[in-house]
């Protein structure tokens, strides 16, 4: 039971009857109100505060009024804003006063004890403020990679289920507390939801490596700690959107000023994959909730549980219900309904490129809603003769081996100089003995399992189909043998332009390596564009000039240079081509959840 307070309006919950010396407060404060709203004629119980013209500064003022007529009442400003008609204010005060809370939201666990610790996970629908079964009544399982068990039954969301956390985002959009919120209040819940996630975030990294495979220290590290970060950068834009004034050429000898304002869409449609869940969720709510928007998140069917754990801690954060729903199930439901749905103004998908185009085709036909695509790559790593040989090493195996190779932005191949390519090559696979392929529990562990079994088939399909092509297995392309999802970590050589594994993604731990002839920069560069896929790239080189060249010819959104995988929340990220198109992060992903609207006054 986790108390909601500030949560849950007094609509929506059983009326509080109110004794005789309540009621004469509550007619203290109508009058408080009264003088407030001194353009009102009488102050019903529908009154609503900000409707009858209030701003923030009456907000302050109600605060202090009724806390010096009640001295100890605990009233914030936040409450005034989830609390807007003088019926719901008192009904919220009135529970204050007794020091009750006002709604408990019953969440039904799975619980286990493991890591160390009770991790408590729900796994219902989350709609509306409120866990619960799919309308259907259907749910399935959820598999721990490590062992090929089941973790728990999770809700199985139908079309009816999407078009009620639709209708309850629109609601909350138009009429809820949400938008009618001052900017830096809403940032303020949006710290407190990641001092929440980081409060927890030993449960939430333990949830992301039973239910994705993620090594603990990863998960701790990446998924879960980068998914704070993202909530704190975010919060701290929330007062920071702004237009700006425009110089027009004026006709005649009018006087006109013209500005913009930057809007939320409304109701927007999130649908994240499965190699970073909560991270994933993170990258895109961040920026569509500190721009005023409400959501409708589609977890990946495999990884459903952060999501729904993170739902939990938005109710705890103070979040309005009907801001955030989640709903586990399959693309082809929900996400295909969440692509046609007409309420919807924005879409943002990360998955795969086909996917997509199918997306991206469902929301044009639809009513041409907004869309952000963050999808397949190909990434090209360049690496040079005169690099730093230890980092180029150390961080080539991070460009493929990191999370398993289950990365958006991994090195789908490496381009290695001549001169150099045998000596790489022999230094990886010794590196690669050294790696401990295990429970991604155990704090050792470098590898742990791929994220589900159709995904360790197809990986190994992917092997067999660059041995078949003539492609040199240097080392791995085996399933593990020890129970779960577990893949030697790969090295082919010897790969030539026109082989599939020289072509499309394995999205696992499959290094993939050509050589390019020593000096032959322009020729290498042909060799690393030669793809429909522009999402990553990276070059590794001591010469500056070098590296300046590569990097503004190589045709994808992100370059690294002499790095790899190094991300950050104030950075943009997404691809050129067929790897999509909008951003994730920085202020470009607070972007792609605004609307400009210009205005002109002539004056």
């Amino acid at each position: 039971m986790i108390p909601a307070s500030k949560y849950f309006s007094s609509g929506e919950s059983s009326s509080v009857q109110l004794t005789d010396d309540e009621k004469k407060m509550a007619e203290e404060i109508r009058n408080v109100w009264k003088s407030i709203l001194s353009n009102v004629a009488a102050i019903e119980d529908t009154t609503d505060f900000f409707k009858s013209g209030a701003a923030s500064m009456d907000v302050v003022r109600l605060v202090e009024e009724v806390k010096q007529r009640c001295a100890g009442v605990q009233l914030q400003n936040e409450d005034v804003y989830m609390a807007t008609t003088f019926q719901d204010f008192i009904q919220m005060f009135v529970r204050k006063l007794r020091g009750e809370e006002e709604e408990e939201l019953v969440i039904s666990y799975v619980t286990k004890e493991i890591n160390n610790m009770t991790v408590k996970m729900p796994y219902q629908c989350f709609i509306n403020g409120r866990f619960e079964d799919a309308g259907n009544g259907k749910s399935y399982d959820t598999i721990n990679p490590t062992d090929g068990s089941v973790i728990c039954k999770v809700s199985y969301a139908s079309v009816e289920d999407v078009d009620r956390a639709v209708a309850a985002a629109k609601e909350s959009f138009d009429n809820g507390p949400w938008g009618k919120m001052n900017p830096r209040d809403r940032g303020s819940l949006l710290y407190k939801l990641a001092d929440l996630m980081e409060e927890h975030q030993e449960e939430l990294a333990t949830i992301e490596s039973i239910d994705s495979g993620a090594v603990y220290t990863l998960a701790l590290k990446t998924h879960v700690g980068m998914s704070i970060q993202t909530f704190r950068y975010f919060a701290g834009w929330c007062d920071k959107i702004q237009g700006k004034t425009i110089p027009i050429n004026q006709a005649r000898p009018n006087r006109n000023l013209t500005f913009t304002r930057k809007e939320p869409l409304g109701v927007c449609a999130i649908v994240i994959p499965w190699n970073y869940p909560l991270m994933m969720l993170a990258w895109k709510s961040a920026a569509c909730l500190a721009a005023g928007n409400t959501l409708v998140l589609k977890p990946a069917q495999v990884t459903p549980l952060t999501a729904l754990k993170f739902a939990e801690l938005s109710v705890k954060a103070g979040i309005p219900k009907g801001v955030i729903n989640i709903l586990p199930g399959s693309g082809g439901m929900v996400g295909q309904r969440l692509s046609d749905h007409p309420d919807i103004r924005k879409l943002g998908f990360t998955g795969s490129t086909p996917i997509g185009k199918q997306i991206m085709k469902s929301c044009a036909l639809s009513n041409l809603k907004k869309v952000s695509l963050e999808l397949g790559g190909k990434s090209p790593l360049i690496i040079f003769s005169d690099c730093d040989m230890d980092k180029a090493v150390r961080m080539g195996m991070s460009s493929v081996f990191f999370n398993k190779g289950e990365n958006c932005i991994a090195a789908g191949r490496l381009f290695v100089e001549e001169s150099i390519h045998d000596e790489f090559i022999s230094r990886v696979v010794e590196e690669i003995k050294k790696m401990k392929i295990g429970d991604p529990l155990d704090r050792s562990t470098d590898h742990g399992p791929q994220n589900h079994k159709a995904h360790l088939d197809k990986l190994l399909e992917y092997c067999e189909a660059g041995v078949k092509e003539g492609a040199m297995l240097v080392y791995g392309g085996r399933q593990v043998d020890r129970p779960g999802f577990f893949m030697e970590p790969t090295v082919f050589t010897d790969v030539e332009d026109h082989m599939f594994i020289a072509k499309e993604e394995s999205f696992g731990p499959v290094m993939v390596v050509s050589k390019f002839k020593t000096g032959d920069v322009d020729g290498v560069l042909q060799r690393a564009n030669d793809t429909e896929y522009g999402l990553a790239s990276g070059v590794f080189t001591r010469d500056i000039n070098k590296a300046m060249y590569v990097s503004e010819r190589l045709e994808a959104g992100t370059v690294f240079v002499n790095t790899y995988n190094k991300t950050d929340v104030a950075s943009p990220f997404g691809g050129f081509k067929q790897s999509g198109f909008g951003k994730d992060l920085g202020e470009d992903a607070l972007l792609e959840y605004l609307k400009t609207k210009a205005v002109t006054v002539e004056y």
